[in-house]
């Protein structure tokens, strides 16, 4: 088997008006004729797509996929950058945190950015199984929160969804604000509103969890999502791990992760 490779790559993005980049993860058994599946692994608020060195995930893919404990698959890790995925703005702009000047938040149409953009150039670059059936998505807090409403948004595009540690807030809270300008909106992307009063596709297989010591008490949400969709019929999971709000917490649990993702 040849060396697996981790390619950057960078492109101007129509949406956002501006130069953005993903990291792609190609196992080593990747070729020309043989289409893969692909996960999309989305960071948190603070983070970007250098996510995949971070925590390791092609390093760990690489042994999973060795040991025969997952089926090769694409990783892509996009830049979000600290938007909520939302389209929150037909104008790209930064606005301060609440309260928080050091903390820059991003509006703009993001969630467009993500399915018109980054998805298509995936599949056109890379080769991709070009269905639902073979397109996986999940991502840690922020990401995890962006992950679920995708799918739930989306249902025709992706068949798996994780959300680790995922920012599910019962409420909209004052720091939120800036991302929303109305409740109308924080309901139109909330993955347990969204969840709650909608039919969800009953193929969709659902991961969530979070520590057992999360600052953001986000076991709170993932239980109620949890219970939404298993009254829905839907094959969902939640799991309750030890640890923080993290990125040690993410790294103890990647391989369970992958393994959901690649079985």
């Amino acid at each position: 088997m040849n060396k697996s490779k981790v390619e950057k790559v960078d492109f101007h993005s129509n949406v956002l008006v501006k130069e953005m980049s993903m990291l792609v993860y190609l196992p080593g058994c990747y070729n020309s004729s043989t289409p893969l599946p692909v996960l999309y692994f989305l960071h948190g608020r603070s983070g970007n797509e250098n996510l995949m060195s971070q925590i390791d995930i092609n390093g760990k893919a690489d042994k999973l996929i060795k040991d025969g404990k997952i089926k090769p698959m694409i990783i892509v890790c996009p830049r979000i950058e600290n938007s909520r995925g939302l389209n929150s703005s037909l104008i790209c702009k930064k606005v301060p945190d609440h309260g928080d000047n050091s903390t820059i938040i991003n509006l703009g149409m993001y969630e467009d950015y993500f399915m018109k953009e980054v998805i298509p150039l995936t599949d056109k670059t890379f080769n991709t199984i070009k269905d639902r059936k073979g397109r996986y998505i999940g991502g840690i807090s922020a990401g995890g929160y962006i992950a679920l409403h995708n799918t739930f948004r989306h249902q025709n595009m992706f068949s798996k969804v994780g959300g680790h540690m995922p920012a599910l807030e019962l409420k909209l809270e004052d720091e939120d604000k800036p991302y929303y300008k109305n409740m109308e909106l924080w309901e139109k992307y909330d993955p347990i509103n969204i969840a709650r009063n909608n039919n969800i596709y009953s193929d969709i297989d659902v991961y969530l969890d979070a520590g057992d010591k999360d600052e953001g008490r986000f076991y709170e949400g993932c239980s109620i999502l949890h219970k939404i969709l298993q009254d829905k019929g839907i094959n969902s999971q939640n799991h309750i791990f030890t640890g923080n709000h993290s990125a040690k917490y993410i790294q103890s649990n990647i391989e369970k992760y992958l393994k959901f993702y690649g079985c």
